[in-house]
């Protein structure tokens, strides 16, 4: 690749880097009153085409995240934030903490779209490790694009028995994903707009905050309504 080419690669790229910022950084309560409008879209969805119920009931954790941005100049890049609740031992959903996920991707594609993105955590190593902080998606936990359809299986990865599966959603309509490689961070920022200043993703998640704005609050209870169909 000759040096001119190069730099109009990065220059190319760069130029997407604003909008990227710009479209995924909503205030807290913005994001989490879009969180709740695409669990509500979610499952309202047809039947042939929504997220299986199955995988629902038995989710050890949920992360919803409206408007990721993917942008694209031959080398490209995905930024999203959302929030993210667990499930805990009496079966009840916690309060979410907010989060991240960036990723990076190489194709020959020129542009800039935006999906409404859904994980379906199916064990509790993925659990703690976004507790902890940070998890790659592939690395620290096994992920696939999720089966769709009301009536579907979970057992369409084959033999990868996936600990993680991913959706998106454009247009309306629900697909799996693949996003190896895409990192979630927990966004400790808005957590502290929300909760307060010193909280940690285990104490929002174990039930130790108080005074939890409406909007978040109905995330967690659509989780619960919508999660015992």
């Amino acid at each position: 690749m000759t040096y001119r080419l190069h730099r109009l690669l990065i220059l190319g790229l760069l130029a997407f880097v604003p909008a990227m910022a710009a479209h995924a950084e909503d205030p807290p309560l913005v994001r989490a009153k879009n969180a709740v409008q695409v669990l509500n879209d979610m499952v309202n969805d047809a039947p042939d085409k929504a997220i299986p119920s199955d995988l629902l009931k038995n989710a050890r954790a949920i992360a919803v995240v409206p408007d990721m941005v993917k942008a694209s100049f031959v080398f490209g890049g995905r930024r999203g934030e959302g929030l993210i609740s667990v499930k805990g031992p009496d079966g009840t959903w916690s309060n979410p903490s907010f989060m991240s996920i960036t990723g990076a991707s190489v194709g020959f594609q020129i542009g800039i779209s935006s999906t409404d993105l859904i994980l379906v955590f199916r064990t509790e190593r993925g659990v703690d490790s976004i507790v902890n902080g940070k998890f790659t998606l592939g690395a620290d936990a096994s992920a696939a694009a999720g089966p769709v359809g009301r009536t579907a299986t979970a057992s369409t990865d084959g033999q990868l028995k996936a600990e993680i599966y991913s959706y998106s959603r454009s247009k309306g309509l629900f697909a799996g994903i693949a996003l190896d490689g895409a990192s979630l961070r927990i966004d400790n920022d808005a957590n502290e707009a929300i909760y307060g200043s010193g909280v940690t993703p285990r104490r929002i998640f174990e039930g130790g905050v108080q005074n939890v704005p409406s909007q978040v609050v109905d995330f967690r209870d659509r989780l619960e309504e919508y999660t015992q169909r």
